[in-house]
């Protein structure tokens, strides 16, 4: 019973759906971190983070395929982290998303 059991928790990674997210950068000088996250099959998010000692200015651009591109907006002061999150009417097969900043 317990080598069932450990052979279950083995493939539960297998099982885990995953889409490739694309990532194309555009800092313009501003110095950010960007970190990608998927959080549902037709919900992903995009965590900045503003190490620089001046605000920045972003701009994040989600594409999915089809669908329609949705854009998204923020402001950064300097130490601050922002999240953007999209949803999508269809499940992601592929992501990308292009992200420019500059100095504000």
């Amino acid at each position: 019973m317990k080598k069932i059991i450990c052979l279950l928790f083995a493939c539960l990674p297998l099982g885990a759906y995953a889409y490739p997210i694309e990532l194309e950068r555009q800092l313009n000088g501003a110095e950010l971190s960007a970190t990608t996250q998927e959080i549902d099959h037709n919900i992903a998010a995009l965590r900045l983070y503003n190490y620089g000692q001046s605000a920045a200015e972003c701009t994040a651009i989600f594409r999915n395929g089809p669908e329609a591109p949705r854009t998204r907006r923020a402001v950064l002061e300097a130490g601050a982290s922002s999240n953007m999150v999209v949803k999508f009417t269809r499940s992601v097969i592929r992501l990308r998303i292009s992200l420019e900043c500059g100095l504000k």
